[in-house]
This record gives C-alpha cells, structure tokens and sequence, in this order.
C-alpha cells in the first residue's frame, strides 16, 4: 500500500499506543517513544514492522508513542493508521501476522 497522507491511530491512555504515519521517501522509519522501550523496545518495533510488511508498505516514517500496548494493540493501530493513510476501504482485519 501507498501511504498517500499523514493519519494517526490509538491514544495515549495507559495500555495503548499512538501511532502517527507520515508518507517516507526511503524505506520504514521508526521514532519509538515507550515507558517499557528497555523491556520491550525491540518486539514492539517487530510488530510494527511485520505488521508494515503484510500490507506491503515500503516507505513510511511511523513515530509511535507506547503506553504499555499489547502486541495484539500495537498491529490493530498500525493497521488502521496504515488504511486511513492509503485511503484504503479494503479492510482486511483477519490479515494481521
């Protein structure tokens, strides 16, 4: 998918995660900002990135601000930020790794 405008998924309420897309020029940039980085940092840009990588996104600048997500949180937000940012209606929920 082509990330044609810039959308934004989740809150920043405990157990959540925001996730902010921005169309990228270079292939996936991730600014992860997370109260549980030192713990968690390196699954939950894993998730991010699989999640990227099912919907065939090749270029995007994600800055995802965690307040303690769940993995199953984290790919749902990218998800949805991902259709909003495309302008895709092709909903495929059940795609997710």
């Amino acid at each position: 998918m082509d990330i044609l405008q810039n959308s934004v998924a989740g809150t920043m309420e405990s157990s959540d995660i925001m996730i902010r897309l921005e169309p990228g020029s270079s292939g996936i940039e991730i600014e992860l900002q997370s109260i549980v980085e030192k713990q968690f940092g390196r699954e939950i840009r894993r998730a991010i990135n699989e999640t990227l990588g099912t919907l065939e996104v090749k270029n995007a600048k994600i800055t995802a601000v965690d307040k303690g997500a769940l993995d199953c949180v984290i790919r749902a937000r990218v998800k949805t930020a991902v259709y909003r940012a495309s302008g895709s209606t092709a909903y495929d929920w059940k795609a997710l790794p």
